[in-house]
Parts: C-alpha cells; sequence; structure tokens
C-alpha cells in the first residue's frame, strides 16, 4: 500500500512573517503569581492528595481525623502525614491538632483558590495574578 502524502493549507516557513507567529500573545503570569499557581497545581497533582482531600471534604462532622485518612488511600501514616503536610500548606485544607491526632477540614477558601489559580494560569491577562 502507498504512503498518502499529507498537505497542509498553510504558507511556506519562509513565506510567515516572524513577527506574526513567534511574538507571544502577552505577559502571562509573573513570576510570583506563577509560584503561587504551581503551588495549588502541586498540591493537586497527586491523586493520593486528591482522593484525600475528596475524603475530607466528604466527612459527615466537616473534619477527619488523621487516624481515619490512611485505610482509605492504602498508604502508611507517615506518608499521610506528608500529604496532608502538603495540602495545608496550599491552603486547601486546616489542621488542628487534640492530643495525639491532628483533624483536618477543607479551608472555607480552598474553593476560590483553585478557581482563582485556574483562571490565572488559563487567563493571565484576565485573571491580573492570584
Amino acid at each position: 500500500m502507498a504512503a498518502t502524502e499529507i498537505t497542509l493549507d498553510r504558507p511556506a516557513a519562509d513565506a510567515v512573517d516572524s513577527a506574526d507567529c513567534c511574538a507571544p500573545g502577552g505577559g502571562g503570569l509573573a513570576p510570583e503569581a506563577a509560584v503561587d499557581v504551581a503551588r495549588t497545581f502541586k498540591a493537586l497533582a497527586d491523586p493520593a492528595r486528591v482522593r484525600l482531600l475528596s475524603i475530607v471534604a466528604a466527612a459527615d462532622a466537616g473534619e477527619t481525623c488523621i487516624c481515619d485518612l490512611t485505610e482509605p488511600v492504602g498508604l502508611a501514616q507517615p506518608t499521610v502525614s506528608h500529604h496532608m503536610k502538603l495540602l495545608v500548606e496550599a491552603g486547601l485544607v486546616t489542621r488542628e491538632k487534640r492530643g495525639k491526632w491532628a483533624y483536618y477540614a477543607v479551608a472555607p477558601q480552598a474553593r476560590s483558590l483553585v478557581e482563582r489559580a485556574t483562571q490565572a494560569a488559563l487567563a493571565p491577562a484576565a485573571a491580573g495574578g492570584i
């Protein structure tokens, strides 16, 4: 069977003005804003952290003890603690220590934090950073 040549309906590379095709459309995010957006996305980039956040969000009492988070995700307690620490640092959950246990709740600003991070990454000119 013969190979079919595919032609694209566009001008040759030397016929395109490089100023038209290579110039960025805008300034994008400021470096500091990119760090903030990346922190949010990094916290949500791990499936275990996404599951942990969803378990905490689904808790009937509005909060969950660390002791109840290990079994559903099948991870050791130190690993779950590490994941929860990253979620706290990203501002997605809050932590309250009671005796030897830590209790986690979804941070009040979690939804708006994720929405603002997404908006900033996808439409930096409109978002003006986060």
